[in-house]
């Protein structure tokens, strides 16, 4: 296993995540463990939760997934070989049941965030802690057009940045991150990181995949000269790359098949994009989810990828992919994939 170092610190972790959004929802807490084990025993040291989760979100699931990562925590031991990473949710009036419904990335709330998600990991700090998205009404999970409202309220970047500022004084936190930002939301943390002496974000979690590079028009750069990597989610698009939805196909118990909600990966032109991906992978004789994989972990701007599975198969072949390496043919061929048929799921 590669290990990279997370933004401008001296932390180092896998280029490989794995992702958790499923326990608590499609994985029991023993099927979690398990899989928390088999990354471990593969070299992940690096795995990623927030509070909210698991997704798709429910009152009846909210915080589940730290719960049952904090048993295995406690379990296990070794705390200080792992870089746990979670997240405090954002404004929006969509998930009603956290800190009933009057949630944003102010003081009380973050404070309120932390506390239960240090309580649930049955941790005394969190290595990574993450601002799940802006506070502010702006362009993120796919959306393209960016439309400015008016007299709209929200809390102030630096605002936000002093809360979290006291955190990692207090030990609480090591190092801060974003996650579902925009390039003037990270050029502005980044800037009044620098001009108020406050925690300079470290990395900034979005989607990437063959499916959806916009990361690379405005954020790649950002995250290459500024050392603010990307931490790539869902970088299989809810598993479409992997083929199993091809020509109509529902696996019985796969995610888009139980999850109606999940349609931005389910359109024509993202079928036709990954049947092209599908077909160059098995020419190569490849692992269409492992080619996938190995592609987006072989950007440069791009700390770690992040993989989620509901089996342990899954998981291991979404391991494996870290010994994989594309040659110049497969690039190429990806690149005329992509230039005919650019970001078909943002």
């Amino acid at each position: 296993m590669e290990f990279r170092k997370l933004g401008q610190t001296d932390t180092e972790v896998s280029a490989i995540c794995l992702g958790t959004m499923t326990f608590g929802k499609q994985n029991t807490e023993a099927e979690a463990h398990a899989q928390l084990d088999a990354a471990v025993a593969a070299g992940v040291n690096f795995i990623d939760t927030a509070e909210m989760y698991p997704v798709p979100p429910e009152a009846e699931t909210f915080t589940l997934t730290e719960q049952y990562i904090g048993n295995w925590l406690r379990k296990r031991g070794a705390r200080e070989q792992l870089i746990i990473a979670t997240k405090v949710a954002g404004r929006g009036d969509w998930l009603p049941w956290i800190r009933n419904d009057r949630n944003c990335l102010d003081r009380p709330n973050i404070e309120a965030a932390i506390d239960g998600s240090l309580q649930r990991l049955q941790t005394d700090y969190i290595d990574l802690y993450q601002l799940h998205w802006p506070d502010r009404s702006t362009n993120f999970f796919g959306e393209l057009g960016y439309r400015h409202p008016p007299g709209q309220h929200s809390v102030p970047i630096e605002e936000t940045l002093r809360v979290l500022a006291e955190l990692v004084e207090a030990g609480k936190v090591r190092h801060i991150g974003l996650s579902n930002e925009t390039p003037w939301g990270t050029m502005k943390f980044l800037q009044l990181a620098e001009q108020c002496g406050l925690p300079r974000a470290v990395s900034i979690q979005n989607p990437f995949s063959l499916l959806n590079r916009t990361f690379e028009v405005g954020l790649a750069e950002i995250a290459h000269r500024e050392q603010c990597g990307l931490l790539a989610y869902s970088p299989l698009g809810f598993g479409v790359l992997s083929g199993k939805y091809l020509n109509g196909a529902r696996p019985e118990d796969a995610r888009i098949s139980l999850f109606e909600r999940f349609s931005r990966y389910t359109n024509p032109r993202t079928e036709r994009a990954t049947a092209a991906y599908v077909e160059l992978a098995r020419i190569h004789g490849l692992n269409p989810a492992q080619m996938a994989l190995a592609f987006v972990t072989s950007r440069p701007f791009v700390t770690s990828t992040l993989i989620g599975a509901t089996n342990l198969e899954q998981l291991q072949d979404n391991l494996d992919s870290a010994n994989i390496r594309l040659d110049d043919d497969i690039l190429e061929a990806i690149e005329a994939i992509h230039a005919d048929n650019p970001n078909p799921a943002p």
